[in-house]
């Protein structure tokens, strides 16, 4: 008997050791941008904590801001070879031009458009994710910083109206679809680096500013602007992003875990948005910034207005067969 209660009690300690419940937590790196205070940082860490209490410690994330695993593009290189396992970034469109269409002005003009538009379920992400599992990379979800405006020194004639030039010389990104959208929508634009933007308007090199969602504008050229357009031709867009090789690591149970939070924080994000545009919008007019808000109704001008812009990104790598699939599903929501 007692040959036999050590056995058993050897046996049980073997199996203990070999137990799931102790084995040692699979380490997922997970890389941002923004600084360590910022909305999308905090959302990361909540995300984080709901993973491994999803997961029950068999996934562990650790949240890395401020671009501590390097940049965008540097982090997707990573992503791709499996050494960093998973970012909440921009979407580096270097690998693949027909990203680009992420960045395409005027699909989305309101919130709940928004929420229809990134739904991980919807056309769009499933379409991104066509060009980006190929390379490696897999998005299961999307933050959304807040909507993007025209952040302007001098009044601009007609803002609704996309067929009066608005007798403004404005910055844009150095990016084809906005540069075209700019045009459309009745803007001059000119591309200056986004750390020269500040100076620029101060001096007069430009009159307006293109590519600024509104806590932005409100905090970087507060100092320098007098009228915010609330447009919403754009938004501020990060991706939840996986690498391929640390996805298949994932039994399916816990990859259904990482896409239900995913879910969850992409429309979080986006009612943290609607929320964030108008408190910083208040702030602007505290300041004394005139601020022009308007309806999706009213904002319906310039959203025909920017898939006209949308024949370029085709032309410029994106491919004219997919912007008519984009306007086909993009076009009315």
């Amino acid at each position: 008997m007692k040959k036999f209660a050590l056995m058993f009690a050897v046996m049980f300690l073997f199996v203990a050791m070999i137990s799931p419940a102790t084995a040692a937590p699979t380490v997922f790196r997970f890389a941002g941008q923004s600084p360590p205070d910022h909305m999308a940082t905090k959302m990361m860490e909540q995300m984080a904590k709901e993973i491994n209490e999803g997961t029950k410690g068999r996934v562990e994330v650790k949240v890395y801001p401020a671009s501590q695993l390097g940049n965008y593009t540097l982090v997707m290189e990573e992503m791709i070879r499996g050494t960093v396992d998973m970012a909440c970034m921009s979407v580096a469109t270097d690998f693949d031009p027909r990203l680009e269409i992420l960045y395409a002005n005027g699909y989305v003009t309101g919130y709940d458009a928004a929420k229809k538009a990134f739904d991980p379920d919807a056309w769009l992400p499933k379409k991104l994710n066509e060009f980006l599992t190929p390379l490696g990379v897999r998005l299961i979800g999307s933050y959304i910083e807040g909507f993007i405006g025209i952040a302007s020194a001098k009044e601009a004639k007609a803002p609704l109206d996309p067929k009066v030039d608005k007798g403004l010389l404005t910055r844009v990104p150095n990016m084809v679809c906005y540069t075209a959208g700019a045009k459309e929508m009745g803007y001059r634009p000119i591309t200056i680096p986004y750390p020269d933007v500040y100076q620029s308007m101060q001096t007069g090199v430009c009159d307006a500013a293109d590519g600024y969602p509104t806590a932005a504008a409100y905090t970087i050229l507060g100092d320098v602007i007098k009228y915010w357009y609330a447009t919403n031709y754009s938004m501020e867009y990060l991706g939840y992003m996986v690498s391929d090789k640390s996805w298949k690591k994932l039994s399916p149970e816990d990859q259904k875990v990482f896409l239900d939070v995913a879910k969850k924080y992409t429309l979080k994000s986006i009612d943290n948005a609607k929320a964030e545009d108008e408190k910083y919008m208040q702030l602007m007019e505290k300041k004394g910034i005139k601020v022009y808000r308007y309806t999706e109704e009213q904002l319906r001008p310039i959203k025909e207005a920017c898939m006209k812009s949308w024949d370029e990104i085709g032309k410029a790598g994106a491919g004219t067969e997919l912007m008519k699939e984009f306007k086909q599903n993009l076009g009315n929501i």
